[in-house]
């Protein structure tokens, strides 16, 4: 702006000084007055000067700001040039191991269809290396996981968005893979289980088929193996508290299975007041005949309306324990107990712990004729004599099975087997103890004993009371199951049906 009122002061005193020095005609007036510049011409001379100077301006700031964009310009361009060849590796890198993805993967696959090949027809060699190779491509494609995981956490922040879909990439190849390997350990782990079972079901068949045998062979090759082998310490004795828990399981079978019988016989229409005078008849029968003491027969049942269950049980209990205090249940006339004491509680013990898991209808599917067969045939035909059989039946199908030595698959004979499962390992649990319990049973009209009795039927106000509070003296009806001391001077009770004295 000084530039340009400078001119336009400098172009005033020049033409003012050429009117003081010449001064002005009227002819030349005009002439002049068309050589002074007019308004127009001023307007116009500034206009010019101005666009001159904005000109100069402009072009001033186009070189400020070309020489700024070609500065910006060249460090973008430095900045890229300086990141681009980094950039370039980390993609060669990435390319690489996502090829040996692939070629894992792809070795993978045909792995796991030669090992798939080698199931049908079963070729073992084949499968092992099959599954070799698999384990190999994997620990392959793991080793390849963590080399990618280490790529991830040294890298820069400008790539690693890229990295991220690869490692998503990778992870989705990886997975059904590893999915795979999990299910392959779950497999071999049943098959472990599998394995585990079918020896524990091989060692428990060979103990009870060596402790059912009597031939001198197997004797003989006993007293070989013992005498060459090392002496065994004495034998471990079970704790009292698992005797008792064991007695438990046997009154639970007992209770499940009168009750199937007593369900059988209502469905057959039985006459249930008849069959209980009939138990209690035998059950006063085996009282006259073990005692002198003369006692009177009753016509009329003393069980209640609703108590027909416990001297069903009473009656299936009795045949089930008769013969308990024996080695065998009478079945044979072994005598191990007394001559080898510490040998045969330590074999009771043995087969009851190889027994304690298992079904006794898959055991007696392998064995039949066992010593615990054999048992379960002796007690059945006990229990169910041939007119009971085919009156809730309708013929005698299970009792000729029996007797051919097969064991039915009926439910009824399932529930059967269960008590005599639990009755055969009570048994193997008191010959197995060091001393052996002592097996007791009330007998018909015997006092009531609360400290070795149990009374079935629970009355309020307890044993002897009576109505208006007046005590009425009660006595055994019927035993309805035995009772045990144990070594440790603890009592399993013997379970028992209670009437008053009176009653008599």
């Amino acid at each position: 702006m000084a530039a340009r009122v400078s001119n336009f002061s400098d172009l005033i005193q020049r033409v003012t000084a050429n009117c003081l020095l010449h001064p002005i005609a009227s002819g030349r007036h005009n002439h002049d007055a068309s050589l002074l510049p007019s308004d127009e011409d001023d307007d116009n001379y500034q206009t010019q000067d101005e666009d001159k100077l904005h000109d100069d301006d402009d072009e001033e700031d186009d070189n400020e700001d070309g020489y700024s964009l070609k500065k910006w310009e060249g460090e973008n361009g430095s900045k890229k040039g300086s990141q681009c060849e980094p950039r370039t590796e980390k993609l060669v890198q990435m390319e690489m191991l996502i090829g040996e993805v692939f070629e894992a993967v792809s070795a993978m696959k045909k792995a796991y269809v030669t090992l798939q090949e080698a199931h049908s027809p079963w070729d073992p060699d084949k499968m092992r290396a099959a599954d070799v190779t698999v384990v190999a491509e994997l620990r392959r494609l793991g080793v390849l996981r963590e080399r990618y995981k280490r790529s991830i956490a040294g890298a820069d922040n400008v790539g690693r968005g890229d990295w991220k879909v690869g490692a998503a990439t990778l992870r989705e190849v990886v997975a059904p893979y590893e999915a795979a390997v999990e299910e392959l350990k779950k497999e071999v782990k049943a098959k472990e289980v599998e394995v585990e079972n079918l020896k524990e079901k091989f060692r428990t068949a060979s103990s009870i088929s060596g402790s059912g045998s009597g031939g001198k062979k197997g004797s003989k090759s006993k007293r070989r193996v013992s005498s060459s082998g090392p002496v065994p310490g004495p034998a471990p004795s079970p704790a009292p508290e698992l005797f008792e828990s064991t007695m438990g399981t046997v009154k639970e079978a007992a209770k499940s299975f009168t009750a199937t019988l007593l369900s059988l016989m209502r469905s057959a229409h039985w006459d249930i007041a008849a069959a209980v005078r009939s138990i209690e008849a035998a059950s006063f029968s085996n009282v006259k005949s073990s005692t002198t003491t003369p006692t009177t027969t009753f016509t009329d049942s003393i069980v209640g309306a609703n108590h027909a269950k416990y001297a069903l049980e009473s009656y299936v209990n009795r045949k089930m324990f008769q013969g308990f205090d024996h080695e065998t249940f009478y079945m044979d006339g072994s005598l191990s107990s007394l001559a080898q004491p510490d040998q045969h509680r330590r074999d009771c013990f043995t087969q009851y712990r190889d027994m304690k898991s298992m079904d006794p209808i898959e055991l007696l599917g392998i064995l039949p004729t066992c010593s615990f067969g054999n048992f379960c045939f002796k007690k059945y035909l006990a229990i169910v004599h041939p007119k009971m059989e085919e009156s809730l039946f309708g013929d005698l199908e299970q009792r000729r099975l029996v007797l051919a030595g097969t064991h039915p698959r009926s439910h009824f004979y399932g529930e059967f087997l269960a008590l005599a499962k639990a009755v055969w390992m009570l048994h193997l649990l008191a010959f197995s103890m060091d001393p052996p319990p002592s097996h007791f049973e009330a007998i018909k009209g015997a006092e009531f004993h609360p400290q070795y009795m149990d009374n079935v039927v629970r009355i309020p106000g307890g044993v002897g009371a009576g109505r208006m509070g007046v005590s009425v003296p009660q006595m055994v009806g019927f035993p309805v199951s035995p009772g045990f001391k144990l070594g440790n001077g603890s009592v399993i009770k013997a379970r028992v049906y209670l009437v008053p004295k009176n009653g008599y």
